[in-house]
């Protein structure tokens, strides 16, 4: 089994008219729930921006190598992760296959990436 992060740029569903996100929410729910019953689901969520609220409000930082706290994202960085969903499956493939299914629920591109192999970490 291997890990992928399955993720898409923040303002990637920017594009869905605000009253179809019910259904959208609804799909990609859907889409958690069949990982999670074929036990291949590790996380998945949504990355929180510029909110007013103060239960949600994460606006991203960087902290460097000396402890220094910036307010922003890592200055190289050329997008922002919008949403996650992580699954472990066997093989590139499946994992491919998860991606379209959340592509087709959350209306946007997906990029898939596996994580590396750390048998100390795991």
């Amino acid at each position: 089994m291997a890990l992928y992060l399955i993720s898409f740029e923040k303002g990637a569903m920017d594009h869905i008219p605000e009253g179809d996100l019910p259904e959208v929410g609804k799909a990609g729910h859907a889409v958690c729930q069949e990982a999670k019953d074929a036990g291949v689901l590790v996380y998945s969520g949504g990355l929180m921006y510029d909110t007013d609220d103060e239960r949600y409000a994460a606006d991203p930082a960087v902290v460097e190598t000396d402890g220094t706290v910036t307010d922003g994202p890592y200055p190289e960085s050329k997008e922002l992760i919008g949403g996650v969903f992580i699954v472990d499956v066997p093989t590139r493939g499946e994992a491919l296959e998860w991606a379209s299914k959340v592509a087709v629920a959350c209306r946007c591109a997906q990029d898939v990436r596996k994580f590396m192999y750390d048998p100390d970490a795991v």
